[in-house]
């Protein structure tokens, strides 16, 4: 689990840490997505930007990333990762991969 649905209201994003990986958890109406919360550009906390619809801003220097795809705004042949969800019981879990 990396939040309870109650921790994340809709529109809004948080920052977790899970596994050792810093994580984006963003909530667009009652669905949740979950992203790196690391920033391409100078690694800024993705997590504590602003959600606006499913776009999400950067707080350090307003870098944008659609949380649906992980696609960056400007420039498609960008993207932050993307992480499988399943909210089961009031739990937002997360499914991360395990790289060789």
């Amino acid at each position: 689990m990396v939040a309870r649905v109650d921790d994340v209201p809709p529109g809004t994003v948080r920052q977790v840490r899970a596994g050792g990986v810093e994580l984006a958890v963003a909530r667009v109406g009652d669905e949740f997505f979950v992203t790196s919360g690391t920033c391409l550009h100078l690694a800024g906390p993705l997590g504590h930007g602003r959600l606006q619809g499913r776009v999400l801003s950067c707080p350090w220097h307003g870098w944008q990333y659609d949380v649906t795809t992980g696609l960056n705004e400007f420039d498609h042949a960008l993207a932050v990762e993307t992480y499988p969800v399943q909210v089961e019981d009031g739990e937002v879990r997360v499914e991360l991969a395990t790289r060789p």
